[in-house]
């Protein structure tokens, strides 16, 4: 049975038997192609603000928001995460959620963690509903500068305001926070890669980056143009950190709505040529 699609924030999707609460925006999945949103490693459906009701304006595409179990209103983690949660998220998980709001057509739109689940999902499962990527923020390998950011990101969780401010979005945001973290600071973890992903991808990427991002080097994006073998396109903006959505919304968003209105347009070429 389609999940109802609305922006309720109370409702629920069952994914590999977890209760993960969603919202939708725009047409249906029978109706239009979907936009579907996978949120950074500390954020919810909540906390992509005005994004997705904007990119369904302006897209005519709907648009899917979830929270992956620990954040937001869904169920809890358990912890500790394991080093490879992102591939699991992407394997076990994304194709469930997709199959649950009878996704027909889809762009996957990342942020952070979750440009690298998308990334992960596309490049390692056989999915022809996923047409395209949106990769904000990627990181498919760690970086000094990014594991430091992490652990100055610890620090300002256990002395500063960043814990009320994450309180505000999460049901236990210990969890939230403590499962991105320690995964990422554990020793063994500075070995984490999953750049060979992109050689899988067949389908077209916008990547999106802030030049002066703490967690990722435009190293990430090089690694993405060096590897890939489908067309891609790429926005660095300056002046700009690691959520461009919400630093630098108007180009952003821009080159959002233009990567989606090209798809929908060789989509539809397509089918007049079949």
């Amino acid at each position: 049975m389609a999940l109802k699609w609305s922006n309720d924030p109370a409702q629920r999707l069952e994914a590999n038997g977890q209760s993960l609460e969603y919202a939708c925006w725009g047409p249906a999945p029978h109706k239009a192609p979907t936009l579907v949103m996978l949120h950074e490693g500390l954020g919810s459906v909540a906390q992509w603000k005005g994004l997705p009701e904007a990119l369904a304006k302006a897209t005519g595409f709907g648009v899917l928001a979830y929270s992956r179990a620990g954040y937001g209103a869904s169920d809890p983690a358990t912890l500790p995460r394991p080093l490879d949660y992102m591939t699991r998220e992407a394997e076990d998980v994304l194709g469930q959620v997709l199959d649950a709001a009878g996704i027909e057509h889809c762009v996957l739109l990342g942020h952070s963690d979750g440009a690298t689940i998308a990334t992960i999902y596309a490049g390692s499962v056989s999915d022809m509903r996923v047409r395209g990527l949106v990769l904000i923020a990627p990181h498919f390998f760690t970086e000094p500068q990014g594991l430091a950011a992490i652990r100055a990101a610890g620090e300002a969780y256990g002395t500063g305001d960043l814990r009320d401010r994450l309180a505000r979005y999460h049901s236990d945001v210990d969890v939230a926070f403590n499962g991105w973290h320690d995964a990422w600071t554990h020793p063994d973890f500075v070995d984490w890669n999953v750049a060979d992903a992109i050689d899988h991808l067949r389908i077209p990427v916008l990547a999106i980056q802030g030049r002066d991002d703490p967690y990722g080097t435009l190293a990430q994006i090089r690694e993405i143009e060096d590897r890939i073998y489908s067309p891609v396109e790429t926005l660095i903006l300056d002046d700009c950190g690691h959520a461009p959505h919400l630093e630098k919304p108007a180009p952003t968003q821009a080159a959002i709505e233009e990567f989606c209105a090209r798809l929908d347009r060789l989509e539809r070429e397509e089918v007049l040529l079949a």
